[in-house]
């Protein structure tokens, strides 16, 4: 996903608690971690699709996410790129960040905010 190395920095800069949350198996989960060249330790919790009995778009992957972060859902902000994460976040009562790289922004509409990239993402989507 273009800018998501810049974005996670923002959020590292700002002392943001991160988690990745993917209904992915663990393996498949390391494969592409690597081919993006992040480390696991970027984040202070992952969840993997192993992780939970009901994967996207139900909600128990960041719920599970949230309180490994030691944070409710409500304090958490979900980034998406698909209509069943946007609908698995706002479940589990968090915000939602959606990104247009594989679906449009007629079908992400209930994110709380939609942009193309993560480069456009401003500051005021990480201040609240």
């Amino acid at each position: 996903m273009p800018g998501a190395g810049e974005f996670i920095s923002r959020c590292r800069e700002k002392g943001l608690k991160m988690a990745l949350a993917t209904s992915a198996d663990k393996v498949k989960m390391e494969i592409n971690l690597t081919e993006i060249g992040l480390p696991p330790e970027t984040f202070n919790s992952i969840i993997t699709g192993e992780d939970v009995v009901n994967k996207k778009p139900f909600p128990d992957i960041y719920i599970k996410a949230a309180e490994n972060l030691g944070l409710k859902p409500e304090e958490c902000l979900v980034v998406e790129d698909a209509v069943s994460g946007i609908r698995s976040g706002k479940t589990a009562g968090c915000r939602c960040l959606a990104v247009t790289t594989s679906f449009s922004a007629d079908a992400l509409h209930e994110a709380d905010w939609i942009y193309d990239s993560l480069l456009d993402v401003p500051d005021g989507v990480l201040e609240w």
